[in-house]
């Protein structure tokens, strides 16, 4: 019988180890190709509410998005970790400023800011980060399930975030594994073929 778990875990360290190893000036041309891809869509003219997330030094940086967004009257808003749980909310912010150091050194947004009902019916999008994505929309994030719990009573559009060298065929996958309805990389975007 296949463990999962292990497998993904074994990916996971594998291709975080190749992230961090891309030059600086290198993922910054690619952070700028990103956002660029997104806001030149015509999805991103549709949505009225873009979950973001506060990139880590080696992941595809979303903040040149949220500076768009907040400027074109776009609701923008982040996650914070909810103390003692496994599990996060999204706040919005009127300011990247709004967010500071916070869960494993993550930058959150205050727990005081407006929190994000994933049932609301607007036209909202969450980004979500990848460490790698799989050409059906599956992804392998860090492990904790934070946003397998928060997506599971998300009614919005989910798009995985990764370069494009962390786009594979295949990423191994349970039963309870939600799926992304696109791709985003520095390439551009990929719509997902679901079966």
């Amino acid at each position: 019988m296949r463990d999962i778990k292990a497998e993904k875990a074994e990916l996971r360290q594998q291709y975080l180890k190749i992230r961090r190893a891309i030059p600086k000036e290198t993922k910054a041309e690619y952070d700028s190709l990103l956002c660029r891809s997104i806001i030149n869509s015509a999805s991103y003219k549709y949505y009225d509410t873009i979950l973001l997330y506060a990139a880590r030094e080696d992941e595809p940086d979303l903040s040149a998005l949220a500076e768009k967004a907040l400027s074109d009257g776009k609701r923008v808003a982040y996650p914070r970790c909810v103390p003692g749980e496994r599990a996060m909310n999204f706040h919005f912010i009127g300011s990247t400023d709004h967010l500071t150091p916070g869960s494993f050194g993550i930058y959150e947004p205050s727990d005081t800011l407006p929190v994000f009902d994933p049932a609301s019916p607007c036209c909202s999008v969450c980004f979500i980060p990848a460490v790698l994505v799989d050409r059906s929309g599956y992804r392998i994030g860090y492990g904790g399930g934070y946003y397998d719990r928060f997506l599971s009573g998300f009614h919005g559009s989910l798009a995985a975030v990764a370069f494009s060298q962390f786009v594979i065929n295949s990423v191994p996958h349970g039963i309870f594994d939600l799926r992304a309805d696109v791709i985003i990389t520095e390439g551009g975007i990929t719509a997902v073929v679901k079966n």
